[in-house]
């Protein structure tokens, strides 16, 4: 397979890798899937024929993403992706706690939905600040 590709888009071709990569290994310790890993090291390896030395380095016998790379503002898009998914579950999950039973009907379906705004309009107003958990 041939691909060709600009400087800017391999370039962004890597800030994707790297992204797919994290999300699916970073929580698997020992049990990554390697498959990824290889892909992101075959990506990663070309930086240097493309004058981007900085952005790869050999880890362990491995190229890897440097340090550089990784510390350089893509863990912010990351973060920001975690932050949206975390408050978008869990004010789903809060509305179907407070409505008790699965909604079946469009009207319910319609009162899922308020209730999940207004959790959006919460943490969008205050984060967590307002929740409190009885332990």
């Amino acid at each position: 397979m041939k691909l060709e590709l600009t400087k800017k888009q391999y370039r962004r071709l890597l800030d994707l890798v790297y992204i797919g990569n994290w999300i699916l290994n970073s929580t698997r310790g020992e049990d990554r899937i390697p498959d990824y890993d290889v892909v992101e090291s075959l990506l990663f390896g070309q930086a240097a024929t493309q004058g981007m030395e900085a952005l790869a380095e050999i880890r362990n016998g491995e190229i890897v993403p440097s340090r550089a790379f990784s510390e350089g503002g893509i863990h912010e898009a990351i973060i920001n992706y975690e932050n949206a998914v975390f408050f978008d579950i869990l004010a789903e999950e809060l509305a179907r706690r407070d409505m008790e039973e699965d909604p079946a009907t469009p009207a319910e379906y319609a009162e899922l939905e308020q209730r999940i705004d207004a959790y959006i309009v919460e943490f969008e107003t205050h984060g967590t600040d307002n929740i409190q958990v009885d332990i």
